[in-house]
């Protein structure tokens, strides 16, 4: 059986269903590859993960077999977000995206979150927070790891036996989806500190009421001895004022940096011209830290101060 990988997003990072899709098939001698129209295929498979993504423009034969999941394509359990478990449950297969380090290892210690954000869909597609793999299935041999979990904090014990595992196995590791700072208490903020992290800590900041919580997280982590540095997720959405006066917040902070975020809800609408303008001078950590949003020149003729004035409620 030969089978066809489509990642329709193409962001440069690996996207795991289709790893696990992969080491499935080949388990069962099939040839896996990713999609070329000059082939022929018995089964395609396509993953889509964000709504602003274009679908691909392969012409695939109708006698093909296409199978399509992922947020992307809008549908809460296709193949993507609800893999059968003889494959959810396979190590990926890694060869796939070669860039891969063969130490590296990606994978989920839990699924689903307890919050109902209004920006975020993970309740309505995985519900509340469960465990899902050990650290030890995840790395299989393999020192670092790059963990995609939404909410670790909130997994109880099982989150805390799994980060001390993670400290106990000297992994190197990196929570790329950001931690909730509102559930870091003195242990926890002593487990985070002794973890090697890949590069920095990440929280989630995405409304005003969260910066106090951010900020207590961070003291107390790094009263622990962690010399390292953060990273705040701040989700744009709402009121402009809000969102300048919350990223303004951390500007000046040492070892303190912001990843903005424009929201993009699920049916693909294009975020407003404000967002995109205030994520690319915080994300761009030079201007960042060096210039105040209302001086920032996203466009000749235009600044901050007059973005702000323009779109303030």
């Amino acid at each position: 059986m030969r089978v066809g990988l489509i990642d329709v997003d193409n962001t440069g990072f690996p996207n795991l269903a289709l790893m696990k899709l992969a080491k499935y098939h080949r388990n069962n001698g099939d040839n896996v590859q990713w999609y070329s129209p000059f082939e022929r295929y018995d089964a395609v498979y396509a993953s889509k993960v964000f709504t602003f993504t274009k679908d691909h423009e392969f012409m695939i034969p109708e006698d093909t077999p296409v199978w399509k999941g992922g947020t992307g394509y809008g549908t809460l359990a296709p193949f993507i977000d609800d893999l059968p478990a003889k494959v959810d449950y396979l190590q990926p297969d890694y060869s796939i995206y070669p860039y891969i380090g063969k130490d590296t290892a990606y994978g989920f210690l839990t699924r689903g979150c307890p919050n109902h954000c209004s920006w975020c869909i993970v309740p309505n597609k995985e519900g509340n927070i469960s465990p899902y793999m050990d650290v030890e299935e995840i790395a299989e041999g393999r020192k670092r790891l790059i963990l995609m979990d939404n909410n670790i904090l909130a997994a109880g014990d099982y989150g805390r036996e799994q980060l001390l595992k993670i400290i106990e196995k000297g992994y190197r590791i990196d929570f790329n989806q950001a931690m909730d700072a509102r559930l870091v208490d003195d242990e926890t903020s002593d487990l985070l500190a002794r973890i090697k992290w890949i590069r920095f800590i990440r929280f989630g900041c995405d409304t005003s009421s969260q910066i106090q919580y951010g900020m207590d997280a961070i003291k107390n982590i790094r009263k622990h001895g962690y010399k390292g540095s953060f990273i705040l997720y701040t989700m744009l959405h709402g009121d402009i004022t809000e969102c300048y006066d919350r990223l303004m917040y951390f500007q000046n902070m040492h070892g303190v940096s912001v990843m903005a975020q424009p929201y993009i809800d699920l049916r693909g609408i294009k975020p407003p011209q404000w967002q995109k303008d205030m994520a690319r001078w915080a994300n761009r950590r030079w201007i960042y830290k060096t210039c105040d949003f209302k001086d920032y020149q996203p466009r000749k003729g235009i600044n901050g101060k007059m973005i702000l004035e323009r779109n303030k409620k």
